[in-house]
C-alpha cells in the first residue's frame, strides 16, 4: 500500500513536466481547480456542468491527466459556491443551501469576510479528512470487494439507483421511473448477447448506443443555462469589502475543530452512501450541529458562524466519501461520480476490484489529488474571493452565448456526428421539463452509466447460478438494504427544511381529479416507456429479457405517478428532489416566453451548424444574440464576438486540434479554416 501511495505521489509531482517547469498532472489538477472555483461561484452552474463539459476533452488525455483535471474540478466547487450563498443568499450549488441560513445573515451584519474565512478553512479541513478516510479505507475494502461476484455487483448497482430514486423528496416514484428510464436509454444499440438492434429505429448513429456526453450536457448544462436566462439580466450585485474579517473566520474554524471533524464524518458517510450526495449533505451536517452544539437552537439562523462551518466541512468531505463506492464497486456515490465513471470508460479502466489491485496507483493518485486540490483551492479563494464574486455580477446575456457554444462543441466530441447535437438539444429540452415539473435528473445519468454493466452482471448471475443467486447471503443483505431505502428513504429528505423546524404532522391526502401540465408530462413519459416495451416484445428472448423487466417496472411506477398527478391535490412545499430547484420567482407566462426564446436561439444555432458548419455559425450566433437578445451595443457585440472566437479557435483549433462540425454547405467553413491556416 505504501509503495502505491508513494508511486501515486511521483505520478503527480514527477516528470514529464509542462515547459520543463510544472509537472503535467499537477498542471491539469490546477486547471481543474481553477475551473471548479469559477463554476462554483456562478449560481446555477457547478461541478455537474463542468464535468459534463470536460468529459469529451479527456478523450485525448492520458489517464493521470484526465483524472487530475476532473478530480481537481469536483473537489473545489463546494468551496467557491460559498461566495453567492453568503453574499447574495443564493446557493451556488445544491451543496451550499444550508450555508445560506447563517452565512447570509452574517453578510448583512458586515461579517461576510468572517463567514468566508470560516467556510474556506472548514472546507479545506473537510476535504483533507475525506481524502484521509478514502486512503485508509482502501486496505479494508480490498477483501470485501474480492468477495463480491456478479450477483453482488448487480445488487449494489440496483441499490445505488434505488437510493438515488427514493431520495427524490416528496416524489420517490419519479426518481424510480427516471432511474429505470436511464437504464432503458443505456440499452439502446446493439445487444451484446445476440446482436439485436434495440430501439435504434433504423438510425446508424444509435448502433453503438447513446453516448454519455450529449446526454449529460443536455440534462444538466442546457437547463441551468436556460434558467439563468429566465431568471433575468443580472445574477447579483456584489458588495464592497467582501474580504474584511477573513482571519477571524479562519480562527473560528480552527477553534471549532471538533465540529469540523464531526461534520466531515457526516459528509463522508453521506458521500459514501450511493445517491445521497450534495443535495442533502449540508442539511445533515447542519441538523447535526443544531442538535449537538451548545446554544445552537437560539443562535443558528441568525448569523452563527458554526452554522457556516458545519455544512461547509461536510460538503467538501463528501467527495472523498463518494469515491469509495465509485472505486470499490463501480457504484457512483453521487451524480458527479456518475459522470466521472464516464472517464473510467473513456480511459478503458473498470471500477471495482481492479482499482484496489492492478490500478492501485491510480486510486492513490486520486487521494493525493483531492488533498492537493483542497489546499490549492482554499488558497486561491482566500486570494481571489473578490474577483470570483464578481463573476456573479456579469450579465447573463453575456455569459449565455459563450457557454452555449462551448456546450455544443463539447457535445460534438462524443461521436463527432451531427446526431450528437440533435441528442444534446433533445435531452436539453427533456432536462428542462424534468427540472420544471419536479422530476430528478441525476437518476437518469446513473441509469445510463450503469445500464450495460448491470445487464452484463444480470446475465452472468442468471447463467452461472440460475435462480440460486438470489439466496446468496450478501445478495440478501443488499436486497434488505434496498427494501429499507425504498420504505424509509423518503423520511431522510425531511432535512430539506430548517433543522430546528419541527416536522409537520402527517395528514390524510386529499383526492380529486385535476388535469395539469405536470400530469400531461407524466403521461408523455408513460407513453414513451410503453412504446419501448411494445417494441421490445419482438426481440429474441435474450435481448428482450432485461429491457422488458425494466420497462414493465417503469411503466407500472409511471402509471402510479400519473394517478397521483391526476387525483392527488398537491401540497405546497411537500419535499424537494435531489436536484437544483427550478426558478420560482418568475411568473408562469414569463417563464414560458423566455424558455421558448432561449430554446429558439439554441435551435437556430443547431440549424445554422447543419447548414453552414460550426465555425461560421459561432460568430453569427454570438453577434446576433448579443445585439438582438442581449441588447448590447454594436461595438460591445462585435468586440465580445471577436474575442470569444479568438479564444475558442486558439484553444480548440490550434491547441487541442478539435475537428469542427461540417454543414451541408461547407464553403464558408472551408474558407475560414484556410484563412486560419488549418
Amino acid at each position: 500500500m505504501w509503495e502505491a501511495a508513494l508511486s501515486a505521489m511521483e505520478n503527480i509531482f514527477g516528470c514529464p513536466c509542462v515547459a520543463g517547469i510544472v509537472p503535467k498532472s499537477l498542471a491539469f489538477l490546477a486547471l481543474g481547480v481553477v475551473m471548479g472555483l469559477s463554476l462554483g461561484a456562478i449560481p446555477g452552474l457547478g461541478g455537474l456542468v463542468g464535468l459534463a463539459i470536460l468529459l469529451p476533452f479527456t478523450l485525448d488525455l492520458d489517464t493521470l491527466s484526465a483524472f487530475a483535471v476532473m478530480i481537481g474540478l469536483i473537489s473545489v466547487t463546494s468551496t467557491s459556491d460559498t461566495i453567492p450563498s453568503v453574499l447574495f443568499g443564493v446557493p451556488g450549488t445544491a451543496a451550499s443551501q444550508a450555508t445560506i441560513l447563517d452565512g447570509h445573515p452574517m453578510a448583512k451584519k458586515g461579517e461576510a469576510g468572517r463567514a468566508f474565512g470560516a467556510a474556506y478553512m472548514a472546507s479545506m479541513m473537510g476535504g483533507l479528512f475525506g481524502a484521509l478516510i478514502l486512503a485508509v479505507s482502501i486496505p479494508v475494502l480490498r477483501p470485501i470487494v474480492l468477495a463480491f461476484s456478479a450477483p453482488e455487483f448487480f445488487m449494489m448497482g440496483m441499490l445505488g439507483i434505488s437510493m438515488v430514486a427514493v431520495l427524490s423528496g416528496g416524489a420517490p416514484l419519479k426518481g424510480l421511473v427516471v432511474g429505470a428510464l436511464g437504464l432503458m436509454v443505456g440499452m439502446v444499440g446493439m445487444d451484446f448477447q445476440v446482436g439485436e438492434m434495440r430501439w435504434t429505429f433504423g438510425q446508424l448513429y444509435l448502433w453503438e448506443g447513446v453516448p454519455l456526453v450529449p446526454v449529460a450536457l443536455g440534462i444538466f448544462a442546457i437547463p441551468e443555462m436556460a434558467d439563468l436566462v429566465i431568471r433575468g439580466t443580472r445574477i447579483a450585485d456584489v458588495p464592497k469589502d467582501a474580504l474584511r474579517g477573513v482571519t477571524a473566520g479562519i480562527r473560528d474554524a480552527l477553534r471549532h475543530w471538533f465540529l469540523v471533524l464531526r461534520s466531515s464524518a457526516v459528509g463522508v458517510w453521506v458521500g459514501a452512501t450511493p445517491g445521497l450526495g450534495g443535495a442533502v449533505v449540508d442539511w445533515f451536517a447542519y441538523g447535526h450541529a443544531v442538535q449537538t452544539e451548545r446554544g445552537a437552537r437560539e443562535t443558528f439562523g441568525q448569523g452563527d458562524v458554526r452554522g457556516v462551518i458545519a455544512p461547509e466541512s461536510a460538503n467538501n468531505a463528501k467527495e472523498g466519501g463518494s469515491l469509495i463506492p465509485t472505486l470499490a464497486f463501480g457504484v457512483p456515490g453521487s451524480a458527479a461520480m456518475a459522470i466521472l465513471l464516464g472517464v473510467f470508460l473513456i480511459q478503458g479502466i473498470s471500477p471495482g476490484p481492479d482499482m484496489l489491485t492492478k490500478h492501485l496507483d491510480v486510486t492513490y493518485t486520486m487521494v493525493w489529488s483531492i488533498a492537493i486540490a483542497n489546499i490549492f483551492g482554499t488558497g486561491l479563494c482566500l486570494l481571489l474571493t473578490n474577483h470570483l464574486a464578481r463573476l456573479a455580477n456579469v450579465r447573463v446575456h453575456l455569459l449565455a452565448p459563450l457557454i452555449i457554444v462551448v456546450v455544443f462543441l463539447a457535445a460534438f466530441q462524443a461521436k463527432r456526428h451531427f446526431g450528437d447535437l440533435v441528442l444534446l438539444l433533445s435531452f436539453g429540452i427533456l432536462g428542462w421539463l424534468m427540472k420544471r415539473f419536479g422530476w430528478p435528473r441525476p437518476p437518469l445519468i446513473l441509469g445510463l452509466v450503469l445500464s450495460s454493466v448491470l445487464e452484463n452482471y444480470f446475465f452472468i448471475a442468471a447463467s452461472h447460478f440460475g435462480v440460486t443467486w438470489l439466496w446468496r447471503p450478501i445478495v440478501l443483505v443488499i436486497g434488505a438494504l434496498i427494501v429499507v431505502s425504498l420504505v424509509y428513504g423518503q423520511r431522510w429528505t425531511r432535512t430539506g427544511m430548517a433543522a430546528d423546524e419541527p416536522a409537520p404532522e402527517p395528514s390524510a391526502p386529499t383526492f380529486r381529479f385535476h388535469l395539469s401540465v405536470p400530469a400531461v408530462f407524466t403521461l408523455a413519459i408513460l407513453l414513451l416507456v410503453l412504446t419501448g416495451v411494445v417494441t421490445a416484445r419482438g426481440w429474441p428472448p435474450q435481448a428482450r429479457l432485461f429491457p422488458l423487466v425494466i420497462g414493465l417496472a417503469a411503466a407500472g411506477m409511471c402509471a402510479a405517478q400519473l394517478f397521483l398527478d391526476l387525483f392527488r391535490v398537491p401540497v405546497p412545499g411537500a419535499g424537494r428532489i435531489m436536484d437544483l430547484e427550478a426558478e420560482q420567482g418568475v411568473p408562469g407566462r414569463v417563464i414560458a416566453r423566455r424558455a421558448a426564446d432561449i430554446f429558439g436561439w439554441i435551435l437556430g444555432l443547431l440549424a445554422s451548424i447543419w447548414l453552414i458548419g460550426f465555425l461560421p455559425s459561432v460568430p453569427l450566433f454570438m453577434w446576433l444574440y448579443l445585439a438582438l437578445r442581449g441588447r448590447a451595443g454594436w461595438r460591445l457585440s462585435l468586440g465580445y464576438t471577436v474575442l470569444a472566437l479568438a479564444v475558442l479557435v486558439g484553444i480548440f483549433h490550434y491547441t487541442l486540434h478539435i475537428p469542427w462540425p461540417q454543414g451541408v454547405v461547407d464553403a464558408p467553413q472551408e474558407a475560414l479554416l484556410q484563412w486560419l491556416g488549418g
